[in-house]
């Protein structure tokens, strides 16, 4: 059995590796969906943006990996850490949910990175920038087929309204984790890196609300509740989806197709 890589855990090191373990967490849940989505087209759909982030996740575990300056590649970086050495946040840990929950997260996510990643398109660091670039792109879709769903669901039949707003109740008490400030995130800011992720927040807000506007849903009040996935610290659910994520790397060392 492969045993774990030791993990250099400087600021700048965990600021890419929560944006990358984001990513690749939520890929792996989107991929859950693989044959299960309610329509072909959806079906095709949620693969897609899986394999858009884990595009993202790829070309920022290398950059951490350059940074870190252990040699780790981006498989090890994203295979053969322990569950205490991932940074993502704790909402794209969550099980897949129904489909209201999984556009609703998709939603409040790509927000997110889409409002990150335009600021880290002016990254002092320019593999950064030139990978929030190309990012970019990819989170404005996302956001906008996320938002159109959330739309037509909230604002649908009393069934569809009904899971929605169970959703939104479900994935509001995580919302605090995406803005609260740390060292980690105000050295990012310091060096030029990218932004503290409370910067984000009015930006945020306004989007989000704007949907949840017109999906005539109106978002619970923010909960004191404060989840620490970005500081390693996980639900029940990370253990699990990691034992499936790391079961080949960890089962035969080194394998290759």
């Amino acid at each position: 059995m492969q045993a774990s890589i030791e993990l250099d855990r400087s600021p700048a090191v965990q600021y890419l590796l929560r944006i990358a373990d984001t990513c690749l967490i939520l890929a792996q849940r989107l991929g859950e969906w693989c044959g299960h989505a309610p329509a072909l087209e959806e079906d095709i759909a949620m693969s897609n943006m899986a394999l858009d982030l884990v595009g993202q996740a790829r070309a920022l575990l290398t950059r951490a990996g350059q940074i870190e300056g252990r040699a780790h590649d981006e498989d090890q970086l994203a295979f053969l850490r322990d569950e205490r050495d991932y940074f993502n946040l704790t909402l794209v840990e969550l099980p897949r949910g129904d489909f209201a929950f999984s556009v609703l997260r998709n939603a409040m996510v790509a927000t997110l990175l889409k409002l990150l990643w335009e600021r880290l398109a002016s990254s002092s660091d320019e593999e950064v920038a030139a990978i929030a670039g190309k990012a970019i792109k990819e989170a404005r879709y996302h956001q906008q087929h996320s938002a159109d769903w959330v739309v037509r669901l909230g604002d649908g039949t009393d069934e569809s309204h009904a899971r929605m707003e169970a959703a939104l109740k479900e994935l509001w008490r995580f919302v605090p984790e995406l803005f609260a400030s740390d060292a980690v995130g105000e050295e990012a800011s310091a060096s030029g890196l990218g932004p503290a992720w409370a910067v984000l927040r009015e930006a945020w807000f306004a989007e989000m609300g704007a949907v949840l506007d017109e999906a005539t849903l109106v978002p619970p009040a923010e909960s004191a509740f404060l989840s620490t996935g970005k500081h390693g610290v996980h639900s029940e659910h990370m253990g699990y989806i990691l034992a499936e994520m790391q079961h080949l790397q960890r089962a035969y060392p080194g394998g290759v197709w």
